[in-house]
């Protein structure tokens, strides 16, 4: 009885454990780690996946995948930083629309929704599996960037836009506290809400979901939507921080999104995981990258690191799975 409980322990703490040891490594090794401003800026960093992960998070919960949200985070960001700078043309009317940055930010977190939902309603309504329907819109979406920048960056948006991605607010930067507000709500959704405990059914048991009543397509498509959001909310971060829309952002992001998310305890399997783990994940994620560059290993062994890291979580959630 003693042992299971221990073992159980350990495994709801895993990730506080790694990352506590993570720190503790890095700091030995680098004196430049432990510092106000690298804390700070490691944080920033971060605070993309987690809204990127966040997202995920809901549809790993579902059994599923998303592996465009890096295009539509670069989709996205292009069309806030595009409309906010240049506005819309339409030479046929001789018409210009200009935007606010409410109303250019609002735009792109609505094309991040649409196309979410896109990948949702393709997932539900023709069959395509979820790696195949977010594999396409990650071509699809990534085009459209390149068509719509011509395949160079939007820059000088204003200092108000950047305050967004750089500022700082009561000391904190404000990508933290975006990116705070998301979680608490993510997690009141998953811990309080209905469609919290569909997401969870759906994907602990999609059959006896559907046969107990559960419109499992239109959770799907809500999920996925949302996740399309919180991706284009990433976007938003990333071309504020930089002051301009790169047309290759959000490259490999979705990649250390799945890290941040199987690290922080999620089944790939489906019903069973928490936006905490992932919060989790995504920190240690963040942590690692930071110190890898601290200790100036080669971008190309930090790839390499982090994808033994992945499959380290992978073997260590099946090996979860099948002892229960």
């Amino acid at each position: 009885m003693n042992v299971r409980f221990d073992k159980a322990q350990l495994l709801r703490f895993q990730s506080l454990i790694a990352l506590f040891l993570l720190c503790m490594a890095l700091t030995m090794l680098s004196d430049k780690f432990l510092t106000v401003s690298n804390l700070w800026n490691v944080l920033r960093q971060i605070s993309v996946n987690i809204c990127i992960s966040i997202g995920m998070t809901l549809v790993v919960l579902t059994a599923g995948i998303d592996l465009s949200v890096g295009s539509i985070l670069a989709l996205s960001g292009a069309i806030t930083a595009g409309l906010l700078k240049n506005g819309i043309e339409l030479p046929t009317q001789n018409l210009f629309i200009g935007f606010t940055i409410l109303g250019a930010i609002l735009v792109g977190i609505l094309c991040g929704t649409f196309l979410g939902a896109l990948n949702g309603i393709s997932i539900t309504r023709f069959k395509v599996p979820p790696f195949v329907a977010t594999l396409a819109m990650l071509t699809v979406a990534r085009g459209l960037t390149m068509l719509w920048t011509g395949g160079f960056p939007i820059s000088s948006l204003g200092d108000t836009f950047l305050y967004l991605g750089a500022g700082w607010f009561l000391g904190i930067p404000v990508p933290v506290w975006i990116t705070t507000v998301l979680v608490l709500v993510a997690i009141f959704i998953t811990k309080k809400t209905q469609l919290g405990t569909y997401i969870y059914a759906i994907g602990g048991n999609e059959s006896a979901s559907r046969l107990s009543g559960i419109n499992v397509k239109r959770v799907k498509i809500i999920v996925y939507s949302i996740a399309g959001a919180l991706a284009a909310i990433g976007g938003l971060l990333v071309t504020a921080r930089l002051d301009s829309a790169q047309p290759n952002a959000g490259i490999s992001y979705e990649l250390d999104s799945i890290a941040a998310v199987v690290i922080g305890g999620t089944s790939l399997s489906g019903g069973r995981g928490s936006i905490i783990g992932t919060v989790q994940g995504a920190i240690i994620i963040g942590v690692l990258n930071n110190g890898l560059v601290l200790l100036d290993v080669s971008p190309f062994w930090q790839q390499v690191v982090k994808g033994l890291v992945i499959l380290l979580a992978v073997i260590i959630d099946k090996a979860n799975s099948s002892d229960e």
